[in-house]
């Protein structure tokens, strides 16, 4: 009978960790939820200025301070690889173990090294991008450690604190509509400019079919 309550209270290794769990190993780092979600959404910002600050249309693909700084050489990819290890500071003071970091530390170096090469290392700087490995390593930590599944604050860092500001000001920013619809502002521009780029080229092409028409006589 004491062995079967025994089994009982064992915790199979892949069983989901608790709300309780989760507050336990926050509270065993000293932090609280909020910081969490505050300190990687600063991680996010970093790692959108590194790696990502201007994007390929369409893509996830972008290139930002890193690309920048290793058409300097040496001195740049040196700068580049100082600056990305705050990343890791960020992601160590959220208690990411060292050993989790390693393939961004790795990543970082390989970056560094390649840099070096003219042209060919700023091009693959573009595709090399240590900060968002380093983000993408710690959100899977949080994920599981603390179960922080929710993303929007590093999808959208600088809108997300934004709202965040605007929703201590006022409840009308905490209707969830008005902030849903706010941190999608860029969606809707996007799509704003799709609709505007495909009516204009059916304009254009209804013009031109009409002008071959007139000139050919088959309108």
């Amino acid at each position: 009978m004491d062995r079967l309550s025994k089994l009982k209270g064992k915790k199979s290794p892949n069983a989901p960790m608790s709300v309780m769990d989760y507050e336990a190993k926050l509270a065993e780092h000293g932090l609280t939820r909020e910081q969490v979600v505050a300190t990687e959404r600063k991680l996010a910002k970093f790692a959108n200025a590194m790696d990502s600050l201007v994007r390929v249309p369409f893509t996830k693909q972008g290139m930002g301070a890193d690309a920048a700084l290793s058409t300097i050489p040496l001195a740049g990819d040196l700068a580049g690889l100082a600056l990305t290890s705050y990343a890791f500071v960020l992601g160590r003071q959220l208690g990411v173990p060292a050993h989790k970091m390693t393939p961004a530390v790795r990543l970082a170096l390989i970056d560094m090294v390649v840099g070096i090469v003219p042209g060919i290392g700023t091009l693959l700087d573009i595709f090399i991008r240590p900060s968002r490995k380093t983000l993408g390593i710690v959100h899977e930590h949080l994920q599981q450690e603390y179960g922080i599944t929710e993303t929007m604050h590093i999808d959208r860092p600088f809108l997300h604190q934004s709202l965040e500001n605007k929703q201590q000001q006022s409840r009308f920013w905490r209707n969830p509509v008005i902030a849903w619809l706010y941190l999608h502002i860029p969606d809707m521009l996007g799509l704003l400019v799709i609709v505007v780029i495909g009516w204009g080229l059916w304009a254009i092409t209804s013009w031109l079919v009409s002008l071959f028409g007139k000139m050919t006589g088959f309108g």
